[in-house]
């Protein structure tokens, strides 16, 4: 398992940038925007190209209080949102930095959304990714086969809870877009 820490201050696809965050009573939110980028960062989501990281994108991220999961919306230089993406992992919490960490079980959840007129998400499509890597820590040893079968149930709970349009951490999330909590 691995340690993942939000914090993109010093990220080697980032010549610049600036970051916030913020704490809520649910969570805390880290806000960057990127200056200039060595390179944009392409993806692919349910057969669409997207370019979630480019000069002037934002990345924020959504850790819920003691989840499993968090949530980051990649955004670009308008705000328009490209993606959706879900860490999933086995434990959370704030370092002494301020910043979120998950002890990250290797599966993520991708997602478009369609942003309706009224400001509603719609939530279009979505992908479990990364099951090679659980698979190979499960193979090394870094996963127990509990915690990989914690992982497929979180995933499967998230693109269930996505498509439903009942996942917490998206609502927090577009009312922070909306409004932020300044």
């Amino acid at each position: 398992m691995k340690r993942k820490v939000f914090d993109r201050r010093i990220w080697p696809r980032a010549i610049s940038g600036e970051q916030t965050a913020l704490n809520l009573p649910g969570g805390l939110i880290v806000d960057y925007r990127a200056g200039e980028v060595t390179a944009p960062k392409w993806v692919s989501v349910a057969g669409r190209a997207l370019c979630i990281l480019d000069s002037g994108y934002r990345w924020v991220h959504y850790a819920p209080s003691g989840a499993t999961h968090a949530l980051t919306v990649q955004l670009d230089a308008s705000d328009r949102v490209q993606q959706l993406y879900v860490d999933v992992g086995e434990a959370s919490g704030i370092g002494a930095d301020g910043l979120p960490w998950m002890d990250d079980l290797y599966l993520d959840v991708v997602g478009l959304v369609d942003v309706q007129p009224d400001g509603r998400w719609q939530v279009t499509a979505t992908e479990v990714i990364d099951q090679n890597e659980l698979e190979e820590a499960l193979q090394s040893g870094r996963v127990t086969p509990q915690q990989h079968a914690f992982a497929w149930a979180e995933a499967d709970g998230v693109v269930s809870a996505l498509h439903a349009q009942s996942f917490g951490p998206l609502e927090v999330m577009r009312r922070y877009l909306q409004d932020p909590y300044t």
